[in-house]
């Protein structure tokens, strides 16, 4: 007997059906992570897995500020510790490219929660590039969804990692074309990493459900498992998993358990280090954490005055130069060439006042003999 011609026979319609089977799915899924959690504290301890900092990097942000308040309550009590909060733009970039998100927000949020802002730019002409630098510094991430071959293409392979952090593909759509390892690996390789958020195989519908299963073995198996970050995007609370719930959740796509653990970990913090690195850093490369004090100006009795003044200001300002170079010369320590002239300077100087000291002395005689005569 079939499952419809089984629920048919118990009384319920289709619309309970499906209710049915995404409750099943969900206790399945929180079921099997929480054994797996349970697993992996017995094998490793559950000190170290106190210790680990989780990530989601991308809980879309909404002007409900009820909803996305228990959104975020309900990520802290899960465990996260750092959220993302994305806001979406479709088509063309506009004038104004401030960032809606206000943080602080106007709610209290856990304490224990670090909030980010991030933009989703739907990409369809690679030629909308020439403004993706002014968009990342009013974002803490900046992530692109490509819609075509070309675009995924020119996101991976084009664009420099110091404008892009993440590329995020809709996995709950067919795409006409297959993900390269090629195209892939090279935007791995940058530091640009690639993400899935799962959220719509618990909210969506049987068609998306079965493109993001498709779609998330494509991508798991074209990247080999490497520079993948998982996510939720889900603008609800019930759309959230818990840490262990999505790395069992990869593992069903085929994404190992410790690639599983660095997606929603290691890879994800270093997405928001390199997105830090970029707004702070040069070129995203070098970072002047301290570059010394400034010495304090020490104020005049007057205020110096232009023309003249500012020329007995700069001459003082030689003088002082000569007088330190001089003082850096007498400090400089000699070298064997001057010392030996030097010691021969001298030897010469005493030879020199021995003869006149000898010739004095022979001379007085004579001139008390003549005085006598």
């Amino acid at each position: 007997m079939s499952h419809n011609n089984l629920f048919r026979s118990i009384g319920l319609g289709l619309q309970e059906h499906e209710q049915f089977i995404d409750s099943f799915h969900v206790y399945l899924l929180h079921s099997t992570g929480t054994a797996y959690r349970a697993q992996v504290e017995a094998e490793q301890g559950d000190e170290d897995w106190e210790l680990k900092m989780f990530y989601d990097l991308n809980v879309p942000y909404t002007t409900n500020q009820g909803e996305l308040q228990r959104t975020l309550a309900f990520h802290a009590e899960l465990g996260y510790n750092t959220i993302a909060l994305s806001h979406t733009i479709n088509g063309k970039l506009p004038g104004d490219l401030t960032s809606p998100i206000p943080l602080p927000l106007p709610f209290p949020t856990p304490p224990n929660l670090h909030l980010l802002t991030r933009c989703t730019l739907h990409l369809s002409d690679p030629t909308q590039n020439h403004r993706l630098a002014s968009l990342a510094t009013n974002y803490d991430i900046l992530a692109l969804r490509p819609t075509s071959e070309k675009a995924l293409q020119s996101a991976c392979l084009s664009l420099p990692a110091t404008s892009v952090d993440l590329i995020s593909l809709d996995c709950s759509i067919r795409y006409p074309f297959y993900f390269k390892y090629k195209h892939l690996l090279a935007a791995v390789d940058k530091g640009i990493r690639i993400e899935i958020c799962y959220a719509v195989g618990i909210l969506g519908t049987g068609d998306q459900r079965r493109n993001l299963i498709s779609n998330a073995t494509q991508l798991i198996r074209a990247t080999r498992g490497r520079g993948m970050v998982v996510s939720s995007e889900a603008s609800r609370a019930l759309g959230c998993r818990g840490p262990w719930d999505v790395v069992n959740l990869g593992q069903a796509w085929g994404l190992g358990r410790e690639r599983g653990v660095e997606a929603i970990e290691r890879e994800a913090r270093a997405v928001v280090i390199g997105a830090e690195m970029r707004k702070k850093s040069f070129r995203g490369v070098v970072d002047v954490v301290f570059g010394g004090e400034k010495p304090a100006e020490q104020k005049g009795g007057k205020a110096e005055t232009k023309g003249k003044g500012k020329n007995k200001g700069t001459q003082n300002l030689k003088r002082k130069a000569e007088d330190e170079g001089v003082e850096n010369e007498v400090e400089k320590p000699l070298s064997k060439r001057e010392m030996k002239r030097r010691a021969h300077k001298a030897r010469m100087e005493t030879a020199v006042t021995q003869d006149a000291t000898a010739a004095k002395e022979n001379d007085s005689p004579m001139a008390d003999q003549e005085n006598a005569g």
